[in-house]
Order: structure tokens, then C-alpha cells, then sequence
């Protein structure tokens, strides 16, 4: 139950609640930004840490909370997002539900819409993305549509709050009506049984009938509106039913025995079923569903073959082609890294000079006032030289995730994850495995959390055990660094290149862990692939700054208090020399110096940076900054004194794949529900960090190369 949201329904006295609901890449997201502007906040749903966003919107001084459930296709109950949505919409029962539908892709949508439209819930449909269905030619016959469905339907474009505000009346007065037929029906407030209904035909009909009896009979805690429903998802298997119907068992006896007998009754209709029909009846159920939302849509909608769909299919027989399909994507890949480096070159050292000036007037400053030189070496050595090292490389950081968000705008990535489908089965997983590790690509964390889109177990686990290895924003400072430093002329394939090797090691990790893991259900990849579309500059924006203002947010609190405690440790005890071997700091990093010497930095700088990297891998810039001391000059110049190309890429190597930070060891730990597992991942990947920084320096050393 989502008790947040039962409190503020009594806090607001009456206030109804519309729920958002719609395939992944239909416009939802768009049309809650559109619906609540800043009106909104994101959160948890209650027990999980997938993200519940919800907010608030006003229409003639009244209100509604607008909840944005998470993107799904049906209510299968194998993925987290399924379950969660299913659950919202069965035990909170919204006032209306509003079924975000693309236009472009009317007869998958509908999948989903028939699906609410069985559960009994108010459903206004918002027909989304109605100006692309008209430029690709499609007449979609709208009054048709709600005649067919029996519900409002109102053409929306998200992205220009186009029919916002229509949509929004018709909710309300939805949410009014229903109100007032459920102050009409019984004493125990439950809605009448919908009126939509979907024919199985005979032999599903039959056992669909029987098995609502039963729950009438025996079950009374299974609502009247839900109880079709109910019977129709066990004939399907769905085992989140069937543990709900359990649940709300009173746990007598008399219950005890009434379960035991429907799950004989389930057993026995299923098998009846199959002898009838000839089909598994999850099956025959699924293509009855599928059937009628494709006559539907062919009733619908009319066509014209010389509309802009062509375009993406054009586009597609290269972006797409066997051959031609992976140089093209290791080619926009290559070209996002060159593209990040050189664009943001001056950017970043323009930032060089600010922190360089800055930190000359702070010294003056306080040094003028008479500042104990203790505390001006705290501001300006440990503090300004550390936070400044690290957001210096703020610039490639944003522009790489502009690009990327351009990517995903333009709709190139579901083709991305498409084309990675082949790789993924190689190495034992699915296509759909690809998305959490492209979400790895801003952050580890993200990524794992993303893995509960996966409804094969053993995916998920081994999804979350090799993300660690997908090369998060928080390394890319690191690579920046040494790749300006010592490779000035190749930095956009040295970075390349560690991507790419993360990828490659997550995909033989992935391999080797699932020949020790249970065999798990084989899952079928469904990607749905967009219409190609130009990036609107603003969406591209927001989603570039909320991805980046995480690494500004760290640089303000985890940085600033690591680096704070690298120059105190670094300065202490009282008599020994600044950054010194013999300080406090110092004597850590001898301690570990000596294990990575083989692999060419066995210096203590360089472990203890690698050491405070646990916490954040951005630190391990913040570490260097502070400890090298850069003074007049800034850090670039001192890498380039105190590293030779060949160590500082097998620094880079270690830093990508060694012990991730400590908010992704949470995460696994958090996720597998293990300490096992998380112990294992944390395990493997430090020893492979230090054979392959080893294998790296000593190979290179043996081939002249340093």
C-alpha cells in the first residue's frame, strides 16, 4: 500500500488521484512534466527504491495528485515495474486512470490499454504523439476509437502541452463522476463490475466463469470488479496474483481450505483449457489480446504510404543493415569522445584559469588578514586545489551527456540496444540487459537499480554483478586527466578505448559468472523502435543537466569532505613536511605502494588516490590535486613530471575496473539482498584491476613501449 499517498489524500480532504499510465517511450514522462510543471518531487515507492514520481495540478480551484507509474507493457508481474503498477492501480484504486498511448504505434499500445480497461478502473486515453502520427501519413478515426474502447480519448502532444489542458478537464470530471457512482453503489463502497469485457471464447469462458463463482463464494475479500480479472490472470499463471489472493485471505481455516481448492480448480481449468483449445491457455488469453487490439487499429486508421516513416525506414537500412550496422555504431561512438574532448577543450581550460586566479586571491586574501598559515594551506592547498582539480573537468563531462541525450532524442538508442541483442545472447544474457549498462554510463548505481527492469533472476544478477565494470561519469575525470596530460593528440581514443574495454570485460564477466549461476527462464527481448526525430533543445537541456548535477552535487559534499581529510591526513602529525612520505597519508600509501609497483605507479601518491577513489571516483583526482601540491603549476604539469604514458594507462585500466564506490557496493548489496554476492563482486574486481594494470605496464615495458 502506498501510505504516503493515503495521507496526503486525507490531508487534502477529497483531493482525487490520476495516475499516468503507458508503454516505455510513449510521451508519459512528457505529459507529467506538461500536467505539474515544478509541482512535483521524486521519490521511492514505499519498500523499493525504483523512482515514484508524483505531483500536483490545480483546474478551477481544484486540485489532483498526478501519479507517473512506471513504463510498462502489460501486467505480467515478471519485472518490478509491472508488479508496481499493477499493484498501485489494484490496492490505491485511482479515481482515473490516464492511458498514455503513441499515436505512431496505436496496435502495441493498445496491449496495454485493453488490459486497464479489464481491471475495472475509469480510463481517459491520451492519444499522444498525435502531431508525428499525421506527418507519417496516419488518419487515426479518434470518435471510432472511443466507441470501440468506450472511453474519452483526447490527441495530445506532450512535448508542446498541446491538449493539456482539454485532457485535464476530462479527467477531472472523470474523477467527479466516479466519485458519485461510488457513493450510489453498496454500503461496502465498491464499484460496479466494468462493463468491458474481452471474449476468450468457450473454453476460457467457462473456467473464467467458475473461477469467479469460487471467488465470490469463498474469497470475499476479492473485490466484485476485480474478481473476472483475477480469475482470467490465474488462468494466465500469474504467481503475483495468485501470493495476492493469498494475501488478502483472512488466514482461517475456512480460507486455508477455500485457497487449496482454487488452486486444484486453476490446475484443473488450465488443463481443460489445453485439451479444449490446443493452447496453453497464457497463450491462447495473450492472443486474443493481441488480436483485438490489431483489429482495432486496423479499423481506425487510415494510412498514406507516402508519409515520413519512410524516413526512419531509409535511415534503418543502414543504421539496421548486418554488415553495415556495427561500424556505424562504433563510428558515432568514436565520434562522441573525439566530439566531447575537442569542444570542451577551451571550456576546460578557461576553468584551469579561474581556479588559478582564484586561488591566488584567496591566498592574498588570507594571508592579508593575518590567516594562520595552517588555515590558508586547508582553503587554499587542500580545499580550492582539490574541489578545483575535480570540477575542471565539469566541461567534457556535460558535453558527453548532451551527446547522449541527443542520441536518445534522435531515437538512436533503441536501435543500439536493438543491434547489442546478438552480443548480449552470446555472453548469456538478453538485449534488454544493454539498457542498465548504458545507464551505467552515468552511473553504476543507476544502472543496477535499472536491472529490475529484468524479469529473468539470474540476468538480474548477473547484470548487477558485471555494471561495476561499465565505465561510470565519476571515472571519466581520471581519464581526462592522464588523456590531456599524456596523450594529447589521441584523447578521444584512449577514452574510447577504456570504454570500450569495460564493456568487453563486463560482457566475458557476464559469461563466466553465468556458468556458475542456476540456469534461469529464457526471456524474449521487445524493443520497440521510434520514429527518427529532431532533438527538441530543451528536453536535450534538462536531461543533460540532470544527469550532470549529481558529479556537481558530489563535488560539493563527498569531494569536498574527501579532499578536506587527504590534506589533513597529508599535514599531520605536527613537524613533518607537507604531502610528505612521512605524514600520516603517507605512511598509508607506502603501506600499499609496493603491490602496485609491477603494474608501473608504485608510488604512495598514486595508492592513496586509488584508496580514497573507494569513496568516489572523482576523489581520485582530488587526491592528486592535494597531494602533488601543484602550486604554481597546475596539475596537468604535474602528471606530465610524474607519470610516463604507459603507467598512466594502466592507472587508468585500474581505476576502471577496480573496487567500485561505495554507493554501487550499497547498491549490490541493497539489489541481490546478499552479502555473498557483494563480497564476490567486490573480489573479482580488484584482482582483475590489478592483473590487467600488471598485464598492461609489463606487456608494454616487454614491447619498448615505456
Amino acid at each position: 500500500m502506498l501510505n504516503a499517498i493515503a495521507d496526503e489524500r486525507l490531508q487534502t480532504d477529497k483531493m482525487p488521484v490520476i495516475a499516468l499510465a503507458g508503454n516505455p517511450n510513449a510521451g508519459k514522462t512528457a505529459l507529467f512534466n506538461a500536467i505539474t510543471g515544478a509541482r512535483q518531487h521524486v521519490g521511492n515507492w514505499p519498500g523499493v527504491t525504483v523512482e515514484k514520481k508524483e505531483g500536483f495540478v490545480s483546474l478551477d480551484g481544484n486540485q489532483a495528485l498526478i501519479i507517473d507509474l512506471p513504463g510498462i507493457y502489460a501486467f505480467s508481474s515478471r519485472a518490478l515495474d509491472e508488479t508496481i503498477a499493477r499493484d498501485f492501480i489494484i490496492d490505491e484504486r485511482p479515481d482515473v486512470v490516464i492511458n498514455v498511448v503513441d499515436s505512431t504505434h496505436l496496435e502495441r499500445n493498445l496491449y496495454l490499454t485493453l488490459q486497464l480497461l479489464e481491471m475495472g478502473v475509469p480510463v481517459i486515453i491520451a492519444l499522444n504523439m498525435f502531431d508525428e502520427a499525421r506527418a507519417l501519413g496516419l488518419d487515426i478515426d479518434i470518435e471510432q476509437l472511443s466507441q470501440l474502447l468506450g472511453v474519452e480519448i483526447i490527441p495530445t502532444v506532450a512535448v508542446d502541452a498541446e491538449g493539456v489542458d482539454e485532457l485535464l478537464e476530462a479527467a477531472f470530471e472523470a474523477a467527479s463522476r466516479n466519485r458519485l457512482l461510488e457513493g450510489e453503489v453498496s454500503a461496502a463502497g465498491r464499484r460496479s463490475v466494468p462493463s468491458f469485457r474481452l471474449d476468450y471464447g468457450p473454453a476460457v469462458e467457462a473456467e473464467i466463469s467458475s473461477l469467479e463463482n469460487h471467488l465470490a463464494q469463498n474469497l470475499a475479500n476479492v473485490p466484485p470488479t476485480l474478481r473476472r480479472w483475477f480469475a482470467v490472470k490465474l488462468l494466465e499463471r500469474n504467481q503475483g496474483i495468485a501470493a495476492k489472493i493469498r494475501a488478502q485471505s483472512n488466514g482461517s481455516v475456512r480460507s486455508f481450505s477455500a485457497l487449496s481448492n482454487l488452486e486444484a480448480e486453476v490446475a484443473a481449468g488450465q488443463a481443460r483449457i489445453l485439451e479444449a483449445a490446443g493452447q496453453e491457455p497464457v497463450d491462447l488469453i495473450t492472443e486474443v489480446r493481441y488480436d483485438k487490439a490489431a483489429e482495432i487499429a486496423q479499423a481506425v486508421i487510415g494510412s498514406d504510404e507516402a508519409g515520413s516513416r519512410s524516413v526512419s525506414d531509409l535511415i534503418d537500412r543502414i543504421a539496421l543493415h548486418r554488415w553495415m550496422a556495427y561500424p556505424v555504431f562504433f563510428g558515432i561512438i568514436w565520434l562522441m569522445f573525439t566530439m566531447t574532448f575537442t569542444l570542451s577543450e577551451p571550456v576546460a581550460e578557461w576553468l584551469i584559469g579561474v581556479f588559478e586566479m582564484l586561488s591566488d586571491w584567496a591566498w592574498d586574501l588570507l594571508v592579508g588578514i593575518g590567516t594562520p598559515d595552517f588555515l590558508v594551506g586547508f582553503l587554499v592547498d587542500g580545499i580550492i586545489a582539490g574541489v578545483g582539480a575535480v570540477l575542471e573537468f565539469a566541461p567534457p563531462i556535460f558535453l558527453l551527456f548532451l551527446v547522449i541525450s541527443v542520441l536518445e532524442d534522435v531515437g538512436y538508442m533503441a536501435r543500439a540496444a536493438l543491434l547489442s541483442d546478438r552480443f548480449m545472447r552470446s555472453v548469456g544474457l538478453h538485449g534488454k540487459a544493454f539498457i542498465p549498462m548504458i545507464l551505467g554510463f552515468g552511473c553504476n548505481v543507476t544502472g543496477i537499480l535499472a536491472t529490475r527492469n529484468l524479469e529473468n533472476p539470474k540476468d538480474r544478477l548477473i547484470s548487477i554483478m558485471v555494471n561495476p565494470l561499465i565505465s561510470c561519469a565519476g571515472r571519466l575525470p581520471v581519464y581526462v586527466l592522464f588523456a590531456a596530460a599524456l596523450f594529447e593528440e589521441r584523447q578521444g581514443l584512449v577514452v574510447f578505448s577504456l570504454y570500450l574495454l569495460g564493456v568487453l570485460l563486463a560482457a566475458l564477466a557476464a559469461k563466466i559468472i553465468g556458468m556458475l549461476v542456476e540456469p534461469g527462464e529464457t526471456s524474449t527481448f521487445v524493443m520497440e523502435l521510434p520514429p527518427y526525430r529532431m532533438p527538441r533543445p530543451s528536453a536535450v537541456l534538462i536531461h543533460t543537466w540532470e544527469r550532470g548535477k549529481e558529479f556537481l552535487q558530489k563535488a560539493g559534499t563527498i569531494i569536498l569532505a574527501g579532499v578536506a581529510i587527504v590534506w589533513l591526513l597529508a599535514n599531520f602529525p605536527p613537524g613533518t613536511d607537507a604531502n610528505s612520505a612521512d605524514s600520516l597519508i603517507g605512511i598509508i600509501g607506502r603501506g600499499i605502494a609496493p603491490l602496485l609497483r609491477p603494474a608501473g605507479f608504485g608510488t604512495w601518491q598514486a595508492a592513496v588516490a586509488l584508496l580514497f577513489g573507494i569513496v568516489a571516483k572523482e576523489l581520485v583526482i582530488g587526491t592528486l590535486g592535494v597531494l602533488y601540491g601543484v602550486g604554481e603549476m597546475n596539475l596537468l604539469g604535474a602528471i606530465q613530471s610524474a607519470w610516463t604514458p604507459l603507467s598512466a594507462y594502466a592507472y587508468m585500466v585500474m581505476t576502471l575496473i577496480y573496487v567500485p564506490c561505495i554507493a554501487t557496493i550499497a547498491a549490490i548489496r541493497r539489489e541481490t539482498g546478499s552479502w555473498k554476492w557483494t563480497g564476490i563482486t567486490v573480489a573479482y574486481t580488484i584482482t582483475l584491476g590489478w592483473v590487467l594494470a600488471v598485464l598492461v605496464y609489463q606487456v608494454g615495458t616487454m614491447l619498448g613501449l615505456s
